[in-house]
């Protein structure tokens, strides 16, 4: 296994003068900049003594600046402790002081709403915008960072150079980063992950979907998220790929735009992305051309027309699809695979850096979530037919959960495998299919499992249904249904929504099933950055 820095560092000494970072229609930083950044953290560090497992924080929305925040933490030894930019100001607090960090990377915004009497252990706050100090009680730190350029200028006269730029690489069991969940079950846990695991999921990507120095890539997810940081941003830069940063979550206008404008080899994005555009462009057009699909040598030109606008609309060289964090909804699947688009669903979680499962677009079965990508097993008497809990193994797995040692002990078997909480099923060609959460199965009275996830698959491709969660009410399946309503939808139908929605779903249930009755939402569901529902809240 190559270290992933030693990668960073080729690229760095090979493509001085080459786009690195950039924030779309702003900032551009090229590797000769990352360089200078790293050894100017470098130089601070060593400073103040900051030393080399002290935990920094950043939180603050996607940008370059976050970009070189992070690698001149990382880099240097540090531990990064990314915390996303919508938690609330008193959970950053929390998760800052929990996680001991001395220095928090900020966004001016959230630092005004922040209390420093809430984190104690913090020595300053800085704006990860333009380096400015936002608060300090540490005088030496304060100094030390105010003076990083000048020290960095009397120390290279002459500027950095590219056989000048070193990364130490005997680091692969440290930890590199301390990740806070946030997924559907609420109470974030700080993920410990190793400089190997980072490496391990480094040279996994390069051997399934490599890439290549000058190529491009769109950062949407954030970057406080381990699919974000990971796919879109640590292993596309450290291989000489241009990052581009968005920021603010874009409208669907400015999103296509921006990928005519960069052309990405690659769009990582979650699956209620690619339904919105399925339902919204693809499925109208096919159902217009509905007549002429019947004939044999017509649709595959209609098919292929499908394929062709839909990646010309993300710039044109997209190689693949990545999906992740969720189900894909059947139906957009199904056409996905007629039309042959470049597609694959990965499976993955925080404790994995992220990815359990995964195979190239070509080899992936629908339904499935790829093949394992260290060894995984299913806890079932017939892991072929009866799921049973998805357990993991391998270099990309998480060391624990940091300053939980009861949390720690139960995500490990007694025999070391990592316990998932998925429930799950393999074929006999190691193709996973998960079933649902342990924690969100639910029990009928005659002793039948019913999975919630299959249920709202069926219930999404219902008319109207914009959103749903299926959940368990003294013993009876009920669904909860953001619904999308027509300006001008009849009263009687209004009224008769949720029949008419229960009825149409249950029509492709089986008995043990079927669904008692609908409850209409009056918004969205709340969500996690993944864009998945937070159960919790509607248990």
């Amino acid at each position: 296994m190559k270290h992933y820095l030693e990668n960073l560092q080729e690229t760095i000494r090979q493509h001085w003068t080459q786009k690195a970072l950039c924030d779309y229609n702003g900032d551009t930083f090229s590797y000769a900049n990352l360089a200078t950044s790293i050894e100017q953290f470098r130089i601070f560090f060593a400073t103040t003594g900051i030393s080399k497992d002290d935990k920094i924080a950043i939180c603050a929305r996607n940008s370059a600046r976050w970009a070189m925040t992070f690698w001149g933490i990382n880099v240097n030894g540090r531990v990064a402790v990314p915390l996303l930019s919508d938690f609330h100001p008193n959970t950053v607090s929390s998760l800052t002081n929990h996680s001991d960090s001395v220095l928090l990377f900020v966004d001016e915004d959230i630092w005004a709403k922040m209390d420093p009497a809430a984190t104690p252990n913090l020595k300053a706050a800085i704006n990860i915008k333009d380096g400015q100090l936002l608060w300090h009680q540490d005088d030496e730190v304060a100094r030390a960072w105010e003076n990083r350029k000048k020290a960095f200028a009397q120390q290279y006269p002459m500027g950095l150079f590219p056989e000048q730029v070193s990364f130490s690489t005997d680091n692969l069991d440290d930890v590199a980063i301390i990740n806070y969940t946030s997924g559907t079950t609420g109470n974030p846990k700080g993920v410990m992950l190793t400089y190997e695991a980072i490496s391990d999921t480094d040279d996994f990507a390069n051997s399934h979907f490599p890439n290549h120095p000058g190529e491009t890539v769109v950062s949407m997810l954030p970057l406080a998220h381990m699919y974000g940081l990971a796919i879109e941003f640590i292993h596309p830069n450290v291989d000489g790929v241009t990052v581009y940063f968005l920021g603010k979550t874009p409208s669907p206008t400015t999103l296509l735009k921006a990928m005519q404008d960069i052309k990405p080899y690659m769009v990582v994005t979650v699956p209620l992305v690619m339904e919105k555009i399925y339902a919204n462009a693809i499925k109208p057009a096919l159902e217009k051309a509905k007549s002429l699909l019947a004939i044999p040598v017509l649709n595959k030109l209609i098919y292929r027309k499908a394929r062709n606008k839909m990646i010309e609309a993300f710039g044109g060289g997209v190689r693949c699809f990545i999906m992740g964090g969720a189900a894909l909804n059947p139906e957009a699947e199904q056409c996905f695979k007629k039309i042959r688009l470049p597609y694959t669903v990965g499976y993955g979680m925080t404790e994995a850096c992220p990815l359990l499962g995964y195979e190239w677009w070509t080899r992936f079965v629908p339904g499935s979530c790829g093949k394992p990508v260290h060894e995984l097993r299913i806890d079932s008497d017939d892991p072929q037919h009866i799921p049973g809990e998805i357990q993991a193994k391998g270099p990309n797995l998480t060391i624990g959960y940091y300053k939980n040692p009861e949390a720690t002990a139960a995500a490990f078997t007694d025999d070391g495998w990592f316990r998932t909480g998925d429930l799950g099923v393999m074929d006999d060609k190691r193709n996973i299919f998960i079933r649902g959460r342990i924690k969100s199965m639910i029990l009928n009275s005659s002793g039948q499992n019913i999975y919630p996830e299959e249920v709202e698959a069926v219930l999404a491709n219902c008319q109207y249904v914009d959103e749903c969660l299926v959940v368990d009410r003294d013993g009876k399946i009920v669904a909860l249904v953001y619904a999308e309503l027509p300006e001008d939808m009849d009263d009687k139908t209004r009224e008769t929504l949720p029949d008419i929605i229960r009825d149409a779903a249950n029509k492709d249930l089986p008995t043990y099933s079927k669904i008692s009755r609908v409850e209409l939402m009056d918004a969205p569901f709340e969500k996690t950055p993944k864009r998945t529902i937070k159960r919790f809240l509607y248990q």
